[in-house]
């Protein structure tokens, strides 16, 4: 492939929206695999050796791992506003995270300390690498199409979440746990490359007198002293913070609830994910479509709205005597008495289907609404303050439910809780302006 080739497809806004899009098919491999599913339950049963406690200690590697990221990204973000750097950063991000990742593989029984460590590590990569992926939207479409272009980017990765579940299903038919951690950092690998080969910076790189930290923190400063004049982008941010985090719990804890609390097991943790990857697919390019035709705030608040009611319906999973179980047995055809753990499995892949259809379409609308609301010379900065209100509520969420599950013994009083940020989340997005 020759420069003039290479230059021809960058100017092709299709192919620029296509390799973008394939970054978010790259990184959900990590996510599935080490946050979400295999890994998490991994190290509560292996690496923690199925005590109660691993649930406190995978909280706290989660909430390490977002603190770091949350203090760092403004600073990164406004950097890379500067100096054009989102690629370079994003680079340097996304070789952390596969390296880490592949490092898994050497975590055995026992192995907290490192185990949690590499976690920590990989997660910073991932998501501090979210601000400078997210910051290229502006750049590769025009506003009236961040909703469809943000959901096609969600709809990618939970392809590529879909996708990785296939390929590493084998390994964990012969109960290969660990070697599905290097194949996830090389899926991550192989599809991430495009990004870097045909995307590029909207401005060229600026040299500095003083260092690029001096700078940041300069901006940052700057734009903190002057918040008086993002009052819009501020209560949006803040609404943000607490409706993520219900979404951040409820991906860190979910294959934990269901492998604890409703005893799945592993070939039911796959259909659950499977049914999950599937319908957040649906949801994200639907809802994307959506936010582009009535507004990015109405769609979000019909997704929290319908975050609420699944909360709700989860709560009632750890019961076959709730009238809701006993609708589902109805529906299946399925007695409560001898048929209990098959009814309740049934029972949660329903609310995981729903869970999955605003899952990608909450984090789509908001990332959207979050480009249309941010100045564009800021973009990188404001997307890095997005991902330190993200970020550092996925801090307090995790870690109330793991502590709420180790104090009570029981997983169904903390998955309750996650439903008072959806309803904050909600009273705050309502005094957002959605020009």
């Amino acid at each position: 492939m020759n420069l003039l080739t290479i230059k021809n497809l960058r100017n092709n806004e299709k192919f620029r929206i296509f390799v973008w899009t394939l970054f978010d098919f790259a990184n959900t491999s990590y996510s599935i695999v080490v946050v979400t599913f295999l890994y998490a339950v991994y190290f509560k049963h292996t690496v923690a050796n199925g005590e109660p406690v691993g649930d406190f200690y995978w909280s706290i590697g989660t909430s390490i791992s977002m603190l770091i990221t949350a203090l760092i990204s403004p600073v990164l973000g406004a950097i890379a506003d500067y100096s054009a750097g989102k690629k370079r950063f994003l680079l340097f991000f996304t070789a952390l995270c596969i390296l880490s990742t592949f490092m898994l593989y050497f975590v055995g029984s026992g192995d907290l300390v490192s185990g949690l460590l590499l976690f920590i590590l990989a997660n910073i990569g991932f998501e501090a690498g979210l601000v400078f992926y997210d910051a290229f939207l502006p750049e590769i479409t025009k506003e009236s199409s961040y909703g469809r272009v943000s959901g096609y980017g969600f709809a990618m990765g939970y392809l590529g979440s879909f996708t990785t579940l296939l390929v590493v299903y084998p390994f964990i038919e012969r109960e290969m746990i660990k070697e599905t951690f290097p194949l996830s950092a090389l899926v991550f690998l192989i599809f991430a490359m495009p990004l870097f080969l045909f995307l590029k910076d909207s401005r060229k790189s600026r040299t500095a007198d003083e260092s690029y930290f001096a700078i940041g923190f300069g901006r940052v400063t700057a734009t903190l002293k002057n918040l008086k004049n993002y009052r819009n982008l501020v209560l949006f941010l803040v609404s943000y913070f607490f409706f993520i985090e219900g979404v951040n719990t409820v991906i860190y804890f979910s294959g934990n609830y269901a492998s604890t609390t409703l005893s799945f097991s592993m070939k039911e943790l796959i259909v659950f994910f499977m049914i999950v990857q599937t319908t957040a697919i649906i949801g994200s390019v639907i809802f994307g479509i959506i936010s582009d035709s009535i507004g990015q705030k109405k769609s979000l608040v019909i997704s929290l709205s319908i975050w609420i009611a699944t909360i709700l319906l989860a709560y009632f999973t750890s019961s076959v005597d709730s009238p809701l179980i006993e609708l589902t047995a109805s529906i299946f055809n399925l007695s409560p008495e001898s048929d209990g753990h098959l009814l309740l499995s049934r029972y949660f892949y329903l609310v995981g289907l729903l869970a999955g259809m605003v899952m990608g379409a909450t984090q789509s609308i908001s990332r959207s609404l979050m480009s249309k609301l941010t100045p564009y010379d800021k973009k990188t900065e404001f997307f890095g303050f997005y991902s330190f209100f993200g970020k550092s509520s996925a801090i307090l969420g995790p870690l109330v439910f793991g502590i709420t599950s180790y104090l009570t013994g029981n997983q169904k009083y903390a998955i309750l809780s996650i439903g008072i940020f959806f309803v904050v989340g909600l009273l705050f997005l309502g005094a957002v302006r959605d020009k």
